[in-house]
């Protein structure tokens, strides 16, 4: 037992007072003789013995009495089991991602969650709240009412390393009690090992009851036809028995299409034909399951004709004017002496065709050209010189040549999963026509092959970066060399590299992807290009290039829709939002990872947990109570006892 005013305890000397009255009676008795009666001197001693049993009986309770206020004063407790933590900083992290749409038994996991906070928190509590995306630190339940009433959903992935990392560089005197609410949909291992032991946090795990969800992975032209484009949309379904759910395909908010689907397999793919025209719109279903991913937007630019131009001998690239067409490129090949230097930085495809050596000027000019978002092609010549092609592909990556090999080898390996081949195969073809090159360069690449030899070495091999790709043949294509030409890989493989990535196909951005955008305008030195959509307008980090504007969006914008690029109040081109898939399959919940730390069903029951152990136990009311008991006990004595 321990007492918060311990001093008071000095006076229990006044204890003394009342056993000195006890013992030293300020009025003296004068004994007086009557009759010597037997009876009346029996009653005599009776009368003093039962006075004397009182006298006592008072000067206990009187003491008891003292003892029980002055104990009282001193306000005695018993410690509590964890006292030495009742100065600790609650923090609550809440987990306000797109997976929390899911419904438990009393609705959405957030919804329920932000209730539960509201209701059970004390508002004398101090606590700093962190979500996904924002921090409110050192506030209490009126304070961040609000700002729980209006929470929404977030685009960003709910990250539990970041968000106690937060907390730990935010500096206190004090240790720290973290509450995590999260439904632990993706949660790993990995997330919680370096959580401090001395702050193991409380988990509260909601869980849904509803599981079963699908969502629209993907949009992407399948065949291009020649009024019309047939567009593939990806779906997957995570749980069991589904029911059949419609998809409708809206362009600018009018409805296209519309279809019922019957999800007899995981993963679906449903094609769609229009018009081959631009294309402002969505995608949509309607499921039981999260809402967020059940919306797709996507956009298709008017169709532009591809800048191509080949440098290299006209004779050896008559066969790319038969690829690149007047309908779709503007196509043109020069050789290294009438090359026209200024007119590079307005082409989208570069292809360097068997030049013996590439001019240091040129490789200037085409390194910039690549960090614009220009495509490059190199086909070497079996005359060219090693150390200079190296040092020019040096300035782009790791692939290096070696010695040229005098033998013949068949090209038998198609990567089919790599970009420049997708959406080209509807099969997976292992028995075609193998093309076959005389002589060929030996090749060190560290990246996926695009096309292989029969013992595996490189044929053509690619560099893709966010803006722009770089493929490089091990081998000259010309028709003495090789019958490449031939092959059918030959066209598709050439349109691909020849496309602009980001002008041809569909538009579809993933939020905080980070991936540069390059638009196709020519800006003054002053001018600024804004993103605007219906509720939303940003402006991103740019950069003026020339004939192109380089934009950065980062983790905008917050809201996945359409959206248009504006240069003041002129629209410049059509841009589609989207918020990355990475919550859609709800049974990603690994509990066993928490299986070392405290979970709790509820707030309130971490609240009372908190307040039971670290709250000390006051008994001086106790001592009060006994106090008015002697108090009549004495009374009782004095009025009773004769």
């Amino acid at each position: 037992m321990h007492f918060k005013h311990p001093e008071i305890l000095y006076f229990l000397f006044l204890l003394i007072v009342p056993i000195l009255v006890h013992l030293f009676q300020l009025r003296r008795f004068k004994i007086s003789y009557f009759t010597n009666v037997r009876f009346l001197k029996e009653l005599s001693i009776q009368t003093r013995k039962s006075s004397k049993i009182k006298k006592r009986l008072l000067l206990a309770t009187r003491l008891l009495l003292l003892t029980g206020i002055i104990l009282a004063f001193a306000q005695p407790f018993f410690e509590a089991k964890d006292s030495k933590n009742a100065t600790n900083e609650m923090y609550i992290i809440l987990d306000n991602s797109f997976s929390m749409q899911a419904k438990g038994k009393k609705g959405e996991l957030l919804k329920r969650a932000v209730q539960e906070l509201l209701e059970n928190t004390p508002e004398t509590s101090q606590f700093s709240l962190l979500t996904n995306t924002e921090n409110y630190w050192n506030t209490d339940i009126k304070s961040s009412k609000s700002a729980l009433q209006n929470l929404k959903y977030s685009a960003t992935p709910f990250e539990l390393p970041s968000i106690m990392a937060k907390i730990k560089a935010h500096k206190s005197a004090y240790k720290k009690d973290i509450v995590i609410i999260t439904d632990a949909v993706g949660l790993t291992e990995k997330d919680i090992k370096n959580i401090d032991t001395d702050e193991k946090p409380y988990f509260i795990i909601p869980e849904a009851e509803q599981k079963n969800n699908i969502a629209i992975d993907s949009v992407y032209i399948n065949q291009t036809l020649e009024n019309f484009y047939e567009i593939s949309v990806k779906l997957s379904a995570y749980g069991e028995d589904f029911k059949p759910v419609s998809m409708a395909l809206y362009n600018q908010n009018k409805l296209i299409a519309k279809t019922i689907i019957n999800f007899d397999t995981k993963k679906k793919k449903i094609n769609f034909t229009i018009p081959k025209a631009a294309f402002h719109g969505y995608v949509a279903i309607e499921d039981n399951g999260l809402a967020y991913d059940n919306k797709l937007y996507f956009s298709i630019s008017k169709t532009k004709k591809t800048n191509v131009i080949s440098i290299g001998e006209p004779e050896k690239s008559n066969f790319l004017s038969r690829i690149y067409t007047p309908a779709e490129f503007n196509y043109n090949n020069y050789s290294i002496t009438n090359l026209d230097y200024n007119s590079l930085d307005k082409q989208n495809t570069i292809i360097l065709n068997e030049l013996v050596e590439v001019p240091q000027a040129l490789q200037t000019t085409l390194k910039a050209f690549v960090s614009k978002g220009g495509n490059l092609v190199v086909i070497p010549s079996e005359k060219s010189s090693i150390s200079n092609l190296n040092s020019f592909l040096g300035n782009f990556g790791k692939i290096q040549f070696k010695n040229l090999e005098n033998k013949s080898k068949l090209i038998t390996k198609i990567n089919f999963d790599h970009p420049l081949f997708s959406g080209v195969f509807e099969n997976k073809i292992t028995n075609f026509q193998y093309p076959k090159t005389a002589n060929s360069f030996d090749i060190s690449s560290p990246y996926p092959a695009v096309l292989s030899y029969e013992d595996q070495s490189v044929f053509v091999t690619a560099i893709q970066n966010p803006v722009s790709g770089i493929t490089i043949f091990a081998a000259p294509i010309n028709t003495t060399n090789s019958n490449f030409q031939q092959s059918p890989l030959i066209v598709p493989l050439f349109y691909k590299m020849g496309q602009n990535n980001q002008k041809t196909g569909v538009n579809a951005i993933t939020i905080g992807n980070n991936q540069p955008y390059f638009v196709d305008v020519l800006l003054t030195k002053d001018a600024i290009l804004e993103v605007r959509g219906n509720e939303d307008s940003f402006i991103p980090i740019q950069q003026i290039l020339n004939n192109k504007v380089k934009l950065t969006f980062n983790d905008f914008p917050e809201t996945a829709g359409n959206y248009g690029v504006f240069d003041k109040k002129e629209w410049v081109e059509n841009l589609s939002f989207n918020y990355k898939r990475s919550e859609s399959d709800l049974s990603q919940v690994n509990t066993n990872v928490i299986s070392d730390f405290k979970t709790a069903d509820t707030i309130s029951t971490i609240f009372n947990t908190l307040q039971t152990e670290r709250t000390d136990s006051q008994i001086w009311k106790w001592f009060i109570i006994f106090a008015l008991l002697f108090l009549a006990l004495e009374m009782a004595i004095i009025k009773f006892v004769k």
